[in-house]
């Protein structure tokens, strides 16, 4: 990599879809400058907002026109395919794991994606030198040590300012000794971390009986598809081979000499920075027990035996997603795993190489990994419901756009159950990004269902997607209410929340199994809604029960304050948003529900002076209203929506609101990005 310059030529970067999924392609010399860059992938790249003309505020002078020209300017970025792409990048150990992933199995980036990477930390490091968990965060060892050894396996110099700073900063921190588990088991891949100092994660778990209440089955699945792969990495001591870099960088990234290391003694270390919360005395115990009969007591058989149920759980996942994976981090690990299982040339790894930069993502500031592979269908779901509740739906300006959306949700949908004892059945559903993803989510699908009867029973768009589609979406979404009411993301809850004493992560919370989540269930109880509206005759009695049950939920969740906590974005505003629309779908509003005023009661009570709300992202790991220094657009939506559902009587307050929105507005139609807006397990 030519660190002298951390920049390509944004100019000739493409991005291509097929069936939903990004790729960013950059165009070679004897290509030219064919095809010419759309406006959409100048905008992503940041590029047509250096154009004067797009500088300054809006002119609108009434809401109409404000919601018009935003919808009009959305529009003009979405794909051909009928759906959006943009930057949804996660926490900070995504992109170090793609890379070590590509580095082990002797891949290879090309060398603009090389430069885009460094230039993405460049552009997002802190002031001492490294990088916390998001971007908004302090300085962990976490990330600054992965960002660190990514840097130096992309080709980077140990000399450079950025590298140079970034070490100084590691070792400020107590260097790498102080990781939390994920990133000991990366450098232990890497042969930069001795496996004896990672806790035991044996792969016998996968051979014990599902019914047991602590079996991988009964995990969350994002937790879970994690441990699988890195179970047969831990119980293999798989490591690549030491080269001179590797070599150079173990040097680096200790505060003493590596071979003078007891790693044993750093299993439990985790550096200050680092801990969001502690392992429990329960799990270090079963560590203890098991550490014991993985390298003592368990015969050789078992161990091959357990190997195989793994590898069998994972090509099976593979085969559900083709070969993307839920997610970058098990995407990353499933690629190492394959390296070492069946060695550099089976087809499998080949399949994995192809899948890698579909969760790569180029943005104005460089390359770095989404935290999926992108959020098509949730994204066109809402683009849907908002020109419909704009009055947009028949509007020949905006039509061809909401077609080729319908369009889109038509061919995302989840047509089959999979062959697989561990997942959820989603005939019907939807995934949160691409069909090729393979996950039903209850929010997506129940959105995706609302925006499809919109526009076929509500606005005579075609019927692409049948009564008997519409049906088999409701039938998933009724297996999938919890026994307190409520609706979680992936899969109904398979475990006790006691699970949470054996979460190994230091840096996350609420991990191990699913919970009920205000924002899950609203979207599922208005969809249950819309659709009995036109079904009224189907399964009433099941979606009726489930709806009371939905409704008891969101009313036992109800702060003492009047809030919601929300689990996937920012966080009381978001939250509360929904769970109005839950009261609202069975006749509650302020004049005679108590529950939905001291819901308003508690928005009205974040008001800012300027009109608008600012909730900041620290409210989701302190769990309490945080104010932000600025009120922000996307909170002040929520808030004055939510105030809407809710019927509140008196308009100033959301007219406020509707003002400060309308003020940010640009000529060009859009909003700038703000504050931090999402949220995943408190950390980001």
């Amino acid at each position: 990599m030519n660190s002298s310059a951390l920049a390509t030529d944004l100019t000739r970067w493409r991005l291509s879809s097929q069936h939903g999924v990004h790729r960013w392609r950059y165009l070679t010399e004897s290509e030219g400058n064919e095809p010419e860059q759309s406006g959409a992938e100048k905008y992503l790249l940041g590029l047509s907002r250096q154009d004067k003309k797009q500088r300054g505020r809006s002119s609108a002078r009434s809401f109409d026109d404000t919601a018009r020209n935003g919808f009009g300017f959305f529009t003009r970025l979405q794909l051909s395919e009928g759906h959006w792409a943009c930057d949804y990048g996660g926490p900070s150990f995504l992109l170090p794991g793609l890379v070590f992933a590509v580095y082990i199995t002797g891949s290879e980036f090309p060398e603009e994606w090389k430069v885009e990477m460094a230039r993405y930390l460049e552009n997002h490091v802190n002031e001492d030198g490294g990088w916390g968990l998001h971007l908004e965060g302090k300085s962990t060892v976490f990330a600054t040590g992965l960002y660190y050894v990514m840097l130096r396996l992309l080709g980077m110099d140990r000399h450079h300012p950025l590298t140079s700073k970034a070490r100084e900063c590691l070792l400020s921190l107590g260097g790498v000794t102080g990781i939390p588990q994920w990133g000991k088991i990366w450098l232990a891949c890497l042969n930069l971390y001795d496996w004896e100092g990672v806790n035991c994660i044996p792969v016998d778990l996968w051979l014990l009986p599902s019914w047991l209440p602590f079996h991988p089955s009964r995990w969350w699945v994002q937790c879970r598809v994690v441990y699988l792969p890195t179970s047969y990495l831990w119980s293999n001591r798989c490591s690549t081979p030491l080269t001179p870099l590797l070599s150079e960088i173990r040097q680096e990234i200790y505060t003493e000499p590596f071979n003078e290391i007891n790693f044993v003694k750093h299993r439990n270390t985790t550096a200050p920075s680092d801990a969001m919360r502690s392992v429990s005395p329960l799990l270090l115990c079963f560590f203890s027990v098991l550490t014991i009969w993985c390298n003592y007591l368990r015969p050789r058989w078992l161990l091959n035996l357990a190997n195989r149920r793994v590898s069998e759980l994972m090509h099976r996942e593979e085969r559900n997603t083709d070969w993307e994976c839920l997610a970058p981090v098990n995407k990353a690990f499933h690629m190492v795993e394959s390296w070492f299982e069946d060695g550099p040339k089976p087809e499998r790894l080949r399949l994995h190489r192809e899948k890698v930069d579909v969760y790569l993502w180029l943005g104005p500031s460089g390359m770095t990994s989404n935290g999926t592979n992108g959020v098509q269908v949730w994204d066109t779901a809402f683009a849907v419901q908002a020109a419909v509740e704009a009055g947009f739906a028949e509007d020949p300006t905006f039509s061809k756009a909401l077609h080729k959306s319908h369009e889109f949700l038509e061919k995302s949908q989840l047509r089959d159950d999979l062959d697989d004892p561990f997942r959820q059945p989603r005939k019907g559903g939807w995934p949160f990004s691409t069909k090729s993803n393979g996950y039903n989510v209850s929010d997506c699908a129940a959105e995706s269902l609302k925006a499809v009867l919109m526009l076929q029973k509500e606005h005579g768009y075609p019927q692409l997607i049948d009564d008997s589609r519409l049906k088999d979406c409701v039938d998933t979404l009724l297996l999938m209410q919890n026994a307190n009411g409520g609706f979680a993301s992936y899969e109904k809850i398979r475990g006790s929340e006691y699970l949470e004493l054996l979460n190994p992560a230091e840096v996350f919370d609420r991990i191990m199994v699913e919970y009920s989540y205000p924002e899950c269930t609203t979207a599922v109880l208005t969809a249950l809604s819309l659709f009995k509206r036109h079904f009224p005759d189907y399964r009433t009695r099941a979606i009726d029960g489930t709806i009371r049950k939905a409704v008891s939920f969101i009313g036992n969740s109800q702060r003492e304050d009047g809030s919601w906590y929300g689990a996937w974005a920012i966080c009381f505003t978001y939250a509360t948003f929904f769970a109005v629309q839950s009261l609202e779908a069975i006749g509650e509003q302020y004049p005679n529900s108590e529950r939905v005023r001291r819901a308003c009661e508690f928005l009205l009570s974040k008001q800012m002076d300027d009109g608008g709300w600012g909730e900041h992202c620290s409210s989701c790991y302190e769990r309490r209203w945080i104010q932000h220094e600025r009120s922000q657009v996307v909170n002040t939506s929520w808030a004055v929506l939510a105030l809407m559902h809710a019927g509140y009587p008196d308009s100033r307050p959301i007219q406020r609101g509707l003002e400060l929105i309308q003020s940010r507005q640009q000529a060009n139609g859009e909003w700038l990005q703000e504050g931090v807006e999402g949220v995943f397990n408190q950390t980001w």
